[in-house]
């Protein structure tokens, strides 16, 4: 345990102390410092707790580091939706749209949306995985009829030339921030701009007073975030667990496939809330895979139909 937490300081120290050049420096003096109070120190528990209080200190440091209002965004986070709620009208603003031309190139509108909650239809929700199976990332997608779907994507802020990083998700490197967008921004991005990704759609048999908690949650999500920044964490707060956290999804278990969410897929099929209609979940997932339709539709604003034509559980 006290190797776990050196190695963790170590690289808290070296990652987020904010003067670049004393990273190094202030974590070569923390190893020092472990090594001395555990070379010293009269037995082996004192010397143990010698290294934790260590440890506690450099944590104690870690959590008084407050996540940035402003930076230098980049472009297509340079923004954070909000939203008003008037009885069953929701308004949301800088709603996101860009239009690519490949990853990193591209050009955003910040749009005002308008719905009403009494044609809100269902609930939808991607996954999107990069790499090993059991890791995903994963977007809902809130339907209100004649093509106008809300989709929220939970991610990483990043500033400019800041990249993505795992291991940097750990520590104090990114904010949290909930993009709300058109599903031509959101999801094309990851299935005709980025490369080996892979996409892939299901529709959930969520009923519509769940659904409408669920987004009126989110909406209270945004507007948290767009007044109060929180730091972003890879295994805490991120774009799985954050849903989890919010009110409506408090009636959902409790499960590893929370963390490892590449399987949560998985789980909602187990438990039924996906449409299937009568497919294993191989079929079903086989079906759901969405790059190529995505890829044929490009910037077609029919985009959303296109990507769940033939698909199970979507009324043809």
């Amino acid at each position: 345990m006290l190797l776990l937490a050196t190695a963790w300081a170590a690289a808290a120290l070296f990652f987020d102390v904010r003067i670049a050049w004393m990273r190094i420096p202030c974590m070569i003096l923390y190893l020092i410092a472990v090594g001395a109070a555990l070379f010293y120190g009269r037995n082996c528990w004192r010397r143990i707790g010698s290294g934790f209080i260590c440890f506690v200190l450099v944590l104690a440091w870690w959590l008084t580091l407050k996540p940035p209002q402003n930076a230098d965004w980049q472009e297509d986070v340079s923004r954070t939706a909000w939203g008003d709620v008037n009885g069953s009208i929701v308004t949301l603003h800088n709603v996101r749209l860009c239009d690519y031309s490949a990853e990193f190139v591209y050009t955003c509108q910040w749009q005002t949306r308008t719905v009403n909650l009494n044609n809100l239809r269902g609930l939808d929700f991607f996954l999107d995985y990069w790499g090993s199976p059991l890791i995903a990332h994963t977007i809902l997608s809130f339907d209100f009829g004649n093509n106008n779907r809300i989709a929220f994507s939970i991610e990483a802020r990043k500033t400019v030339g800041q990249q993505y990083s795992a291991i940097r998700g750990f520590f104090r490197q990114f904010t949290l921030i909930t993009v709300v967008s058109d599903e031509r921004d959101v999801v094309r991005l990851r299935t005709n701009y980025r490369k080996d990704e892979n996409l892939y759609l299901y529709h959930t048999t969520a009923t519509i007073p769940f659904a409408r908690e669920l987004f009126l949650n989110y909406v209270a999500l945004v507007n948290r975030l767009h007044m109060h920044p929180k730091w972003y964490n890879a295994v805490t707060d991120n774009c799985t667990t954050q849903i989890f956290a919010l009110d409506a999804m408090s009636t959902q278990p409790r499960s590893w496939a929370v963390l490892f969410n590449g399987k949560g897929d998985e789980m909602e099929y187990r438990l039924g809330n996906l449409a299937t209609d009568g497919l294993s979940f191989e079929e079903l997932k086989r079906r759901a895979y969405i790059n190529p339709a995505a890829q044929a539709a490009d910037n077609d604003p029919n985009f959303s139909e296109r990507i769940r034509a033939g698909r199970p559980g979507f009324t043809q």
